[in-house]
């Protein structure tokens, strides 16, 4: 019959298993030395994550679809208990052969089914906390600023079910993130619940610095039709330079102006001038508001600081003045496929690319960054990615304090790139330290009032050993260490990385997929996300989901169906992070609930197999 099991199948597979096992037991024998210095707490952690290891230098695709066809393990769920696992299949396997196991195998593994799953569920709540009820996953937030000032907005967070607040030191100032603390302290001590406090290091991170040529100029625009034809014009609020007031609703721009061009200006005058293109415009006045007017325009018009203004009545001229200071328009370079780009030192301000009167490229454009140690490191033929992958180069030249790269992947009609955005240099090796000057300053403000730091961009495990000795120094050695795997380099040496961290508990890593996924390729991204957390669970470390997630809700107030994919998808970590933006708290609300209802479906890699409604074919 085709249900009868063969045992000469079954014992060809048992010499197969019994190998992986000896793989794995050999894996561990030849890391005994970093064994020794694992805390004692994760010495089982660590074991297993070497004998996961072993198993998984090998392909081992075509032994668990033989497994599968026998109804055993097919090996696909082996992380949190590995030797427990090869250990049941062999002895499975034996029985199956009609065969008693032999003494060898009836050892006791580090771990077993129940321990190692409750080693890891142990572990993350020493870290993150325990998680919400009825959820196996907490929340993180990523604080805006506004944290800082409204109180009622972390109020709001933590009513949602935010476990974890991320305070990112990259961004605001140590007065601002102790005021979000604050604010934190407050809610809680109010609602009677308790987060926990993430404070993410900025570290090295390489961007792009400060473009020249940003200039004072205010675009006044009417709305029109799809013929051109003004539906609305546009509104503009005229306002004291000296003494500026909050503008109308509706407006559409806001010109601060001489105080004495506005005191005699009545509904009925204009504003004549002209716009930095040299063309007439009129401002017709239509209201007073106290001290400041509104007026209506119906053509496109650009005006600068220092305009020139006159006011008339009837035609006549009554009054002149000039136009204020004006905010600075961020300037930006836009990079077309097949062109050059100089990146330079940071002393040096990026420019446009200068044309000559035919409009070809006489002096290709430059950009500076701010980590000037590495402009020597890069090679000829290696790859640059500017703001988070949108921009791609190749380095074409190199020069003692600059390199030249070609543009090779932006936008037909051209890419805008500006200052403090992201730069990747996927293949080029280069070693800083993790810890900046800026990074020590702020350890110094945040250590005392948070429950874990972030270390940004790792490259290596010695990166781990500066934080620790640092946070030692500080008297600050019981906080939690959270690693964020951002760069190929850090992906490459996860298992030593795992390792290391290790003998520092409480550890996590966070799969920060924004640079990563630049860094390893973005085909790539769900491959390397999985291995990541695949070599956690072996290691029995917890994991956070980070980047994007549900980033179009947070940030328009509607998701799009692969943002609610992944967001279920992420369920499979021990925590996700959300990044601010003006619907972060409809976006926490919405996580929690796709948190709770994964949990009826889902364990890590496992399936769970609750009451289906649609399975009763009512």
């Amino acid at each position: 019959m085709e249900n009868q099991i063969d045992p000469r199948f079954v014992k060809r597979l048992i010499p197969e298993v019994d190998r992986l096992l000896q793989e794995a037991l050999d894996f561990e024998l030849l890391y005994a030395a970093e064994l020794e210095q694992v805390h004692p707490d994760f010495l089982d952690s660590a074991r297993n994550l070497l004998h996961y290891l072993g198993v998984r230098r090998h392909d081992i695709r075509k032994l668990q679809e033989n497994l599968s066809s026998l109804g055993l393990s097919s090996l696909g769920r082996m992380e949190a208990h590995t030797l427990a696992t090869l250990d049941g299949v062999l002895g499975a396997l034996y029985r199956l052969a009609g065969d008693l196991p032999p003494e060898a195998i009836e050892r006791r593994p580090p771990v077993g089914f129940h321990s190692g799953p409750a080693l890891l569920t142990d572990h993350a709540a020493a870290l993150l906390g325990n998680p919400p009820p009825r959820r196996s996953g907490r929340v993180m937030v990523t604080m805006p600023s506004a944290a800082a000032t409204d109180a009622g907005l972390v109020r709001e967070l933590l009513e949602t079910g935010m476990t974890i607040m991320r305070i990112n030191c990259a961004h605001d100032d140590p007065q601002a993130w102790l005021a979000m603390i604050d604010n934190l302290r407050r809610s809680e001590a109010e609602l009677g619940v308790h987060c926990r406090i993430l404070a993410d290091l900025a570290g090295p991170k390489l961007r792009t610095g400060a473009i020249g040529g940003g200039q004072q100029v205010v675009k006044i625009r009417p709305q029109r039709d799809t013929r051109g034809k003004v539906l609305v014009k546009a509104a503009i609020w005229l306002t004291p330079a000296d003494a500026p007031q909050p503008a109308a609703l509706g407006i559409t721009a806001t010109l601060p102006v001489d105080a004495a061009l506005l005191e005699p200006a009545r509904p009925g005058d204009t504003i004549a001038f002209r716009d930095t293109r040299g063309r007439r415009r009129v401002l017709v006045i239509t209201a007073r508001h106290e001290a400041s007017c509104v007026a209506e325009c119906d053509r496109t018009s650009y005006v600068e600081a220092d305009h020139p203004l006159r006011l008339k009545r009837r035609g006549r001229k009554i009054a002149e003045g000039y136009v204020g200071a004006l905010p600075q328009v961020v300037p930006v370079l836009t990079l077309y496929p097949g062109e050059r780009l100089r990146v330079t030192r940071e002393d040096l301000l990026g420019r446009a690319a200068v044309r000559d009167a035919a409009g070809r490229i006489v002096e290709p454009a430059r950009i500076p960054c701010t980590l000037g140690a590495i402009l020597h490191k890069v090679k000829p033929g290696e790859r640059v990615w500017f703001d988070d992958g949108k921009i791609g180069a190749s380095v074409v030249e190199v020069g003692a304090d600059e390199f030249t790269v070609e543009i090779v992947h932006a936008r037909p009609d051209g890419s805008k790139l500006r200052a403090d955005k992201g730069i990747n240099l996927p293949d080029t090796t280069f070693d800083l330290p993790a810890l900046t000057a800026k990074d020590y300053r702020d350890l110094d403000v945040v250590a005392p009032h948070v429950d874990m730091v972030g270390l940004s961009f790792l490259r290596k495990p010695d990166d781990i050993e500066l934080l620790v000795d640092r946070l030692d120094e500080l008297g600050a050695g019981h906080l939690g260490i959270v690693l964020k795997i951002e760069n190929r380099r850090a992906f490459d040496r996860l298992p030593r990385i795992l390792l290391t961290a290790l003998r520092s508990p409480p550890v996590g890593i966070m799969v920060a997929r924004g640079d990563l996924a630049v860094e390893m390729g973005f085909e790539r991204l769900a491959e390397v996300q999985e291995e990541i957390l695949w070599m956690c669970e072996a290691a029995h470390v917890p994991v956070i989901w980070a980047t994007q997630v549900l980033e179009g809700l947070a940030k328009t107030g509607a998701p799009s169906r692969a943002e609610v994919t992944d967001a279920a998808m992420s369920s499979r970590a021990e925590c996700v992070m959300l990044n601010k933006g003006p619907y972060i708290v409809e976006a926490a609300r919405f996580l929690g609930g796709v948190l709770e209802r994964m949990a009826y479906h889902q364990s890590k890699k496992s399936s769970t197999l609750r009451r289906l409604s649609v399975a009763q074919m009512t």
